[in-house]
C-alpha cells in the first residue's frame, strides 16, 4: 500500500502475460468455429459494456467523494476564519490565547489533510482534540 506505482506496474505486467498466455493457448489449442466467433463477439460485447458502465460508475463515485471532501475543507476553513475574526470580541488575553490555539489547529489540521502515515493521523487526531477542548 506505500508503493501503488509499484503495484500498479506488477500488476499490469502480469495481467497482460496472463492475456498473452490464454490468447496463445487459445488459438493452438482449439480455434473458434465461424457460428462461435459470432456468439463470442456477441458476449465480449456485452462485456465490454457492462466494464464501461461499472468504470463510469466507479469515477462517478470518486468524483462526488472528492467534491465532498472539498466541501468539507472549505466549511472547515471558515469555520476557523469566522473563530479567529470573532476571537476580537474577548479580552485582550483571552484573545491572544485563543488566537495561538487556533494557529496551532489550523497547522495541526492542516498535517491531517497532507498525513500519510496512519499513525501520524491518529496523533494529529488526538492532539487536535485536545485542542479543541483547550479552545
Amino acid at each position: 500500500m506505500n508503493v501503488p506505482l509499484l503495484v500498479f506496474a506488477l500488476s499490469l505486467a502480469v495481467l497482460w502475460f496472463s492475456a498473452t498466455l490464454g490468447a496463445t493457448f487459445g488459438r493452438k489449442l482449439r480455434p473458434l468455429k465461424e457460428e462461435e466467433r459470432e456468439d463470442f463477439r456477441i458476449v465480449q460485447a456485452a462485456i465490454l459494456t457492462l466494464l464501461g458502465l461499472l468504470i463510469g460508475f466507479a469515477f462517478s463515485m470518486a468524483l462526488s467523494r472528492y467534491d465532498q471532501r472539498k466541501s468539507y475543507e472549505e466549511a472547515e476553513a471558515n469555520a476557523i476564519g469566522t473563530e479567529y475574526v470573532r476571537a476580537d470580541l474577548l479580552p485582550a488575553g483571552d484573545a491572544a490565547r485563543v488566537r495561538d490555539l487556533l494557529r496551532n489547529y489550523l497547522d495541526h489540521r492542516i498535517l491531517f489533510y497532507t498525513a500519510r502515515d496512519e499513525r501520524q493521523v491518529e496523533r494529529i487526531n488526538a492532539s487536535t482534540a485536545q485542542l479543541q477542548a483547550d479552545l
